[in-house]
């Protein structure tokens, strides 16, 4: 009988992890389309559209990087319920296409798993809510402590950061942040 039970156990088990992680999937794709339609209401409107109305964030940019045809909507700060829909605007940072440095953080096996394709050159537009459009190049990668990103906030430049965890195929939280950094190269 225990040879039994120890298999259909092991079963269980795996079907409630498979389901929490198929889960976490779906949520986050499903999070994005109605972010999607969140932000085009915002560039249409000029106000912030709640993508839900219990939300307690909203669409603030659209990221893009064409060459490998990955893109997000960035929401309204980074808390833990924020991030978990979609990359947020790093409080207390520039926006986008401001002197300064605009910080944007998402998990690594959501939002910015695509930060692993992207290469030193590329090119990322980012869209702002109010319509403006800028572009930056990606110009340096590095993995650092999570307490030690040597990102300078006080910069007169135009940059932009993108950040998410380290290693991207880890599969329990660590210290390390990948950090790609980009500098802008033109606004439309």
């Amino acid at each position: 009988m225990l040879r039994f039970i120890s298999p259909l156990a092991l079963a269980l088990v795996g079907a409630i992890l498979f389901g929490d992680g198929a889960y976490i999937q779906a949520k986050a794709w499903l999070a994005q389309v109605l972010l999607e339609r969140a932000f085009a209401q915002s560039v249409a409107t000029g106000r912030p559209i709640k993508p839900w109305s219990w939300a307690d964030t909203w669409p603030v940019a659209r990221i893009e990087v064409k060459r490998i045809g990955a893109h997000a909507i960035v929401l309204a700060g980074s808390s833990g319920q924020a991030l978990a829909f979609g990359p947020g605007h790093v409080e207390q940072t520039a926006n986008a296409g401001e002197r300064g440095v605009a910080v944007y953080s998402a998990h690594r096996d959501t939002h910015f798993r695509f930060l692993q394709n992207v290469s030193v050159g590329d090119e990322i537009d980012i869209t702002r809510s109010d319509g403006k459009h800028f572009r930056y190049r990606a110009d340096y990668l590095t993995v650092v402590r999570f307490d030690a990103s040597g990102i300078d906030l006080a910069t007169h430049d135009h940059e932009l950061v993108l950040s998410t965890c380290w290693p991207f195929d880890a599969l329990t939280p660590g210290p390390e942040r990948y950090i790609l950094h980009a500098t802008m190269i033109g606004l439309d």
